[in-house]
Formats: structure tokens, sequence, C-alpha cells
């Protein structure tokens, strides 16, 4: 058995490899996604208590703390049964549709746009973020302008871009002010015009990459995501829906509260990353290349227009009647979370402009008032990747007993193994390793935008190595970047 190490994958967020594993004819028999850093969240918030965990759980992540912030605070409203007030809900809202709008402008423009524009077989030393500026600058300033407009949201909101505090059990801590909103829908116009043209680009390119389109991730598994009581795409609120590859319903109205009748959390050797699965269906048989759909779910902006029946604002219904045009039934190929990623920030911009409208907007009645009434919640939420889940149990004094936390990434995680092995079996040849054929690879992890950077951070460039070694352990080819 010979194997390829792709350690770091590159332009994620966090730290993590590939390990490729051909037989002796240099075939690509299996692919493994490794994350190699590790999250101790749920043990070290044990003894806190429980009002601190948003500001806590922020610091989980520095590009989507918005998320768990409010995760966390709907965890806490529910510890202490109070319905918080209709602004507060609604401040919530906005502020996690510019989240989704900063972080998903994030991924395409810095991270994945390299791959989409600069082609995949580029010179990996300008197929980054640089290269795209100096190829397109345009492009490249209209992407850092989308995700200001969402960063400005939260700021305006919270006080600052990262790890803003503001969202607290019962509510928020701070109104929106009219120059607030005034700025905010200036600022419409600009960023919508942005995502449209990007989604034109996007379209443009598919002809270009019809080969990644067909083979990054593109297998049957179920699709997780909340949506309203009538099947709208949602956010912030709603229920639990999951559908099977043909679009049918397998379970809807689910309550987060009853997670563990339908995820389980599996463990793997090789990796700090868990991995859920449809309990109902049962842990799949990763030994099984042909089935490996039982109980493996997709969730994130994929799923979300997988299980929505629509989005309900009229550009982005629009986008999604034509996005289900490269599927039957749903659209199975993780190369289209690029095109999803671009129309939930469309969906995002117009719900935004209808919240800015709401009079509640305005309203500084925002916190309800209880003590602990409740010793065990679950809240839930959409994160950028996908569905969030905090669970917390807490003693008659509110200090946290226990946490457990079910991550977005963790939940692609099944899918992205066998995404990576489906790359690698179509595109990597044994025995003559080629820049393109790996960075395809990592492109098919890309896809997804985990984000593994829990709490762990590096400083300085990671050097990439690229061994190949034979059966008896010998380095007989390697690709090196200092």
């Amino acid at each position: 058995m010979k194997k390829i190490v792709i350690d770091p994958v590159t332009r994620i967020e966090g730290h993590a490899k590939i390990s490729i594993y051909l037989d002796d004819d240099g075939q690509v028999n299996d692919a493994r996604f490794h994350v190699t850093e590790f999250r101790g969240f749920e043990k070290f918030c044990v003894g806190r208590p429980f009002p601190e965990m948003p500001g806590i759980t922020a610091r989980i992540c520095g590009i989507c703390p918005v998320s768990h912030l409010l995760a966390s605070a709907k965890t806490g409203d529910q510890i202490l049964a109070v319905t918080i007030p209709k602004a507060a809900t609604k401040l919530r809202r906005l502020m996690n549709l510019g989240q989704i709008v900063q972080s998903h402008a994030l991924s395409f423009f810095h991270l994945s746009a390299p791959d989409l524009l600069l082609g995949m077989d580029s010179e990996p030393a300008n197929r980054n973020v640089f290269g795209l500026i100096a190829a397109d600058p345009e492009l490249a300033r209209g992407g850092i302008r989308l995700r200001q407009f969402g960063q400005e949201i939260i700021e305006l909101l919270g006080g600052k871009k990262v790890h803003p505090s503001w969202a607290v059990p019962g509510g928020v801590s701070d109104p929106l002010t009219q120059e607030n909103r005034t700025h905010i829908q200036n600022r419409i116009p600009e960023a919508k015009t942005t995502v449209l043209n990007a989604i034109d680009l996007f379209k443009g390119l598919l002809k270009d990459y019809e080969k990644e389109a067909q083979t990054f991730g593109n297998f049957p598994s179920l699709f997780m995501g909340l949506v309203t009581p009538d099947g709208l795409w949602e956010t912030y609120d709603g229920h639990i829906r999951f559908v099977d590859s043909a679009g049918n319903i397998v379970a809807d109205k689910l309550d987060a509260a009853n997670y563990p009748e339908f995820i389980g959390e599996a463990v793997q050797a090789d990796s700090y990353l868990k991995s859920p699965y449809y309990r109902p269906l049962g842990y799949p048989d990763t030994s099984d290349h042909c089935h490996l759909d039982s109980g493996m779910y997709r969730v994130g902006p994929l799923a979300r227009l997988n299980v929505c029946s629509h989005i309900g604002t009229p550009l982005a219904d629009k986008e999604l009647k034509e996005f289900r045009s490269h599927g039957t039934g749903t659209v199975k190929s993780s190369f289209f979370y690029h095109y999803a990623r671009l129309i939930e920030i469309l969906a995002c911009i117009e719900h935004i402009e209808i919240l800015l409208d709401d009079p509640d907007i305005l309203s500084t009645r925002l916190r309800a008032e209880a003590g602990i009434n409740q010793l065990e919640a679950v809240g839930v939420s959409e994160a950028p990747r996908g569905t969030l889940f905090h669970h917390y149990k807490v003693d008659e004094n509110g200090l946290m007993a226990k946490v457990n936390l079910i991550i977005a990434t963790g939940q692609n995680n099944l899918a992205m193994n066998r995404t990576v092995a489906q790359i690698a079996r179509h595109f990597v040849n044994g025995s003559d390793i080629q820049q393109g054929m790996l960075n395809r690879v990592e492109a098919g992890i890309r896809a997804f935008d985990p984000c593994l950077s829990c709490s762990t951070h590096a400083v300085g460039q990671m050097p990439l190595l690229i061994e190949l070694v034979n059966k008896d352990g010998n380095v007989v080819n390697q690709i090196c970047r200092d």
C-alpha cells in the first residue's frame, strides 16, 4: 500500500490533512480527510455560569462567532423558559443574515475563486487571493466589499465584527439605531449587484468545470436543514427536515431537543472531528464505496436549498429554480455548494432589506428577565456551514454541568471523506503526481468550506509536503512547498 499525504489542506479555516491510499498498481484505493486540531470547549465550559456561554462559545471560531453566539443564547432562553421580545428575535435574525453574507463571501471570493477563476491547474504561487486581485481586481474588490457589508451589520449591532457578546439569554443587549439602519440600507444596492454579478460569473464557468461538477462529491446522501412550518428556507428558527437524494421528505418537523433520536455521533481514530449520522438509517458502511448513503447526510448551503420548498424573496427564488435544474430531486454534487452559497448571499441581502423596513427593528424592548426554570436545553441555528446544535445541562445554581456541541462541519465529515475519495479516484495518477491533481482533492474540501479553527491557530506560513511512499516505506517521490 502506498500513500500520498497532503498536509496541510490549504485555503480552509483551520488545520487538516488528506491521505490518499494507492494500491500496488498506483491506483487510488481510498482517501481520508483528517482534522488534526483538538476542540476542548465541551470540557472547559463545565462549571461556568450559563449566562457566560454566549460570550465564551463565540470564541470557538473567528470566522463564524455569531453562529455560536446565537445558538448559545437560544439555549439560554430555554433555560430561562422565556419568550424573548419580537424585536430581539428580529435583531438576532438580522445579525445571523449578516454573518452568513460575510462568511459566504470569504469562502467564495477569497478561498475558492482562485481555483475557479485562475484554474485548478494554475501555478500554485499565484493560485490565491493575491493572484485573484492581480487577475481580476474588480471581482476581488467586490468580494472584499461584500464581506465588509456583512461584517458591518455584525459590528453595528454587536459593537465589534468578531466575537460580539451582544446576544444574551433572554434577548439582546443593545438596539439598532436609526443612523445604523440607514447606513446598512444605503449599502444594500452595491451588495446586491456584487452577488448577482458573481452568480452570473459562476454560471458562465460551469461549462469549463463539467468534469469537476460530475466528480466533486456527486453521490446520493440525505440532506438536513431548518425550514419554517411551510417549508420556507430558514436560518434562525423553524424545525429540522431531512430529505433524501430524490427530494423526498424523510423526516420533518423534528424538534432539536430530541436530536439524539435522529442524530448519532460517531468518532474515527484518524480525526478529531466527530462523524454524525442519521440514526434511523444507521452508520454508513464506509468500506462499501457504492452504498454510503444510508445514514450519511449533508448540511450547509447545498442542503438548505435542497430541503426548502422556496426562499421567499423574488431574486433568490428565481435563482433557486435555475439551481435545481442541475439535479433530479436534489442537487447532489458538492461542487454546487459554491452556487448555493452565492444564492444564499442574495437571499440574505433580500431578507435584510425586508427586516430593516420592519417597524419592530428599532424597538428598545429587547430582553426578557427570568430565573432558572429548566436544567437542560438545546438551542439550534443555521451557521453558514450548516445546522449548529448547543446542548447544555445546568445545576440549580445555573452552573454548566454538561456541554455538547454538534458543529456543522462535523456533520459533513462523512460526506467530505467520500468526496476526497471520489475526486482522488478520478483525477490522481499515483505514478505521476501533478499539483493540479492534488489541488482538485483539496478543492473538494473547500467546496464544503469547513471551519476547523475552533481553538487552534497557526502563525506564519505552513509548509506543504506531499510524499509518495512505496509499500516498503521508502519515499519515491515528493513535492515540497516551504
